[in-house]
């Protein structure tokens, strides 16, 4: 078909050329659109890292002794008093170091991690309290705390003992208390806005030591696996909102997990804004 008006045919070629040019231009603002998304969802991703901390005071001279009960086998179960006996530290005074502002920090001060077949530990402010004790063998270890929950790690400032309690008392768990063991103790429970930002990564190990080249522990959090090589206390950062998995592991110097039935421990804590 032949198209004699000239000014027509003219007009319907700008028409076209317009309309591929404004959506060529559509198609490139959408592409570059795309692209500042993907570039901001790579800078909201935090990577979650593990620092050693420093700076605490060392208390290498405190004592921690259980006094009462002063025999742990054939309790009576329900209520059982412990007394413990505390030298050369002061139960719910605030440990003097800047760690008592970078990290969750209990306003009652230090006082005794009292932590029973490994499972999460209940704080004591005051060396004399009750607890209910079940019939059963049970393992306990206690070990002196700072007020921002690192524990003291000397020789003569953790307790361990087997309670036996209720008559015919059956020992279900079978730990050797003779063979190397990890003790799970921090994190633990909610953090809450500054206090997410700085997590204590805490545990005691016994009848063992940590070294390159020896026993470690292994440590994952949110799939994320390090190597800890050294007993001391670190702090993990860079931690999302929400659900936090922490797995601990005591491992041998081929990395094969040592065996113990509390030589592996996955605790979930709980992160919010506010």
């Amino acid at each position: 078909m032949k198209i004699n008006n000239q000014p027509l045919y003219t007009l319907l070629l700008v028409v076209i050329v317009l309309f591929s040019a404004c959506k060529q231009e559509k198609e490139t603002q959408t592409e570059e659109t795309e692209v500042e998304t993907e570039v901001e969802v790579e800078t909201v991703e935090s990577k979650i890292t593990l620092e050693k901390l420093d700076q605490s005071p060392a208390y290498a001279d405190a004592v921690l002794q259980l006094q009462q009960p002063a025999e742990t086998n054939n309790l009576e179960g329900g209520d059982v008093d412990f007394v413990f006996q505390v030298e050369n530290y002061e139960l719910g005074a605030q440990t003097q170091s800047p760690n008592a502002q970078s990290l969750a920090n209990s306003g009652k001060g230090q006082h005794i991690h009292f932590i029973l077949n490994n499972q999460p530990y209940s704080a004591h402010y005051e060396g004399t309290f009750s607890k209910e004790i079940p019939d059963g063998v049970h393992h306990l270890v206690a070990f002196l705390s700072r007020s921002y929950h690192e524990s003291v790690k000397n020789k003569n400032s953790v307790v361990v003992k087997k309670l036996e309690v209720g008559a015919n008392a059956t020992d279900s768990i079978g730990l050797d208390m003779e063979a190397p063991t990890l003790i799970y103790s921090r994190p633990k429970g909610t953090y809450v806005g500054k206090d997410t930002e700085n997590l204590l990564l805490d545990f005691f190990v016994l009848n063992t030591t940590l070294a390159e080249g020896g026993n470690q522990v292994k440590a994952t959090i949110n799939d994320t696996e390090f190597m800890i090589s050294e007993w001391a206390p670190h702090v993990v950062k860079g931690l999302p909102m929400g659900e936090v998995t922490i797995t601990l592991e005591l491992v041998d110097s081929s990395g094969n997990l040592i065996p113990g039935p509390f030589n592996t421990v996955t605790r979930t804590v709980t992160l919010k804004d506010e």
